[in-house]
């Protein structure tokens, strides 16, 4: 007969392996054979880790209904066994050398070389996790805790807290050029909470970049909304075939065109704006990094031109880190209550605490200072990209410098795979420019390299570049030069 019990132990001996599940089944030895197998399978197959402490043998026995000598016995025999160690003072615990199967180094027949595990990571997309502050943050906490009000700890409001929303207007308006309200404001979980809403908002059709985000693009199209491509070039997104399009919406990377680089063209900037007051549709501005720019004068959200026309997105993804899942909306008066009744349970809302976080965290002055902090530092990361590009494959072109936290290098045409493949080969995780290409689109490079340089940490940035370097194709003079062909 198998006896399945929990073992809690006594209240003073709450500690880690102070409650334990353990199946008890017939067999030879008696209840205490029937321990020592329970016990024995539990770390042979890991479910009881090594470093685990198990509960007070006392404890253990008046839990199973066992005498107290039962279950010394057992634990004396996996001691003696090794599966288990004792110390005066420490208690009983998992032995270290007792791993689970698979644990230890794999063997089996020899397989063909793979490249290394990336050593370095130029993925765009996230910022340099160590330069979160926090220090600042802790502070913030703190002082926004010790003055919440009581009613903050209850179900709250789904547009967020009006801290939150109120530092946000302020902010916006200096720092983005958003003509905000609080009330028009809702906190959700980062951009793509946001586009989840919207998506189940709007109906109709929805244009997108050219090259963008796969994801935000599966989100619409999930939401059930139809989606068309704008070709961009040089100047941003070619607006005004918008005209021409189905389109009731359009999402615009208006600041910094993701991946490419560049900022929308003021003409198609008002271009846009003036289809949406035409038809009736939608500008979604897409404000991921407009933060941190360095060779050029600031470009202000296009939300400023018509705030009834447009929905300005933001979120702290990369001024802070993703992790805090943060974002905002600032919407057109007509789309609030329609927005809040998608919203709906508060199990999808952003947590309180750390929305009064950042809320006296952008009202105390810490998150002015930390932007410009990570300006100089991603700026100075940038230069030495370019720098290091100039020095070692001056043939390659980067563009995208501007702003941002990422750059494109562009390639010679059917060379990104084999560039991609070669900087795995150099320990480096780096993304090809198509990967961001929406079916046939046309209009800029086609083959480049999607660098992101705010991951990495600071003792490995050199070595990724060194790296990434060694990856390039070399410059057309050498590829021909039959002098460097070498035999194999």
């Amino acid at each position: 007969m198998k006896s399945v019990v929990n073992s809690q132990g006594d209240p003073g001996d709450a500690g880690p392996g102070s409650d334990l599940h353990l199946e008890l089944s017939d067999g030879p030895g008696g209840r205490r054979g029937a321990l020592t197998r329970a016990l024995r399978d539990a770390v042979r197959t890991g479910r009881l880790a090594p470093g685990t402490r198990l509960p007070p043998y006392r404890s253990l026995a008046a839990d199973l209904g066992l005498a107290r000598n039962t279950v010394a016995e057992a634990y004396a025999e996996l001691v003696a066994e090794g599966w288990l160690t004792a110390r005066q003072g420490s208690g009983t615990r998992v032995a270290h050398r007792a791993e689970p199967p698979g644990a230890g180094r794999r063997r089996g027949p020899a397989t063909s070389p793979r490249p290394r595990r990336p050593a370095y990571d130029l993925v765009q997309g996230t910022p340099d996790a160590a330069a979160f502050p926090r220090t600042a943050w802790l502070a913030s906490a703190r002082r926004a805790l010790t003055a919440a009000p009581n009613e903050a700890f209850g179900p709250g409001d789904p547009r967020g807290r009006v801290e939150l929303r109120r530092a946000l207007a302020d902010y916006l308006a200096r720092a983005r050029g958003v003509r905000a309200d609080p009330g028009r404001i809702v906190i959700c979980p980062g951009f793509a909470g946001a586009l989840r809403l919207l998506g189940r908002v709007l109906d109709g059709t929805i244009a997108v970049e050219s090259y963008g985000l796969g994801f935000h693009r599966s989100l619409l199209t999930a939401a059930g909304l139809a989606t068309v491509t704008l070709p961009i070039d040089e100047r941003g997104a070619r607006v005004e075939e918008l005209t021409a399009s189905e389109a009731t919406a359009v999402l615009l990377t208006a600041a910094h065109q993701f991946p490419t680089g560049g900022p929308l063209d003021p003409g198609r900037r008002a271009a846009a704006v003036d289809w949406a007051r035409a038809t009736g549709g939608v500008v979604l501005e897409d404000d991921y990094d407009g933060e941190f720019r360095y060779d050029r004068k600031p470009v202000g959200a296009l939300q400023g031109l018509d705030p009834e026309r447009v929905v300005y997105i933001g979120s702290a993804s990369k001024s802070l880190s993703p992790a805090l899942r943060l974002g905002w909306m600032v919407l057109p008066g007509h789309l609030v209550d329609a927005v809040l009744e998608a919203k709906g349970e508060r199990e999808s809302w952003s947590s309180a605490l750390d929305q009064l976080t950042l809320a006296d965290f952008i009202a105390s002055g810490a998150y002015d200072r930390h932007v410009r902090r990570m300006r100089r530092h991603y700026r100075r990361r940038r230069d030495e990209l370019v720098a290091a590009l100039a020095l070692r494959a001056p043939h390659v072109r980067v563009t995208g410098i501007a702003a941002g936290l990422h750059a494109v290098l562009e390639l010679p045409p059917g060379t990104e795979r084999t560039v991609v493949r070669a900087a795995a080969w150099q320990g480096v995780a780096v993304e090809g420019l198509s990967l961001y290409r929406h079916g046939e689109a046309a209009g800029v490079p086609g083959d480049g390299l999607v660098v992101g340089y705010g991951t990495p940490p600071e003792h490995a940035f050199a070595g990724a570049l060194e790296a990434l370097c060694e990856a390039l194709p070399p410059a057309p003079e050498e590829r021909s030069d039959p002098g460097l062909v070498q035999s194999v």
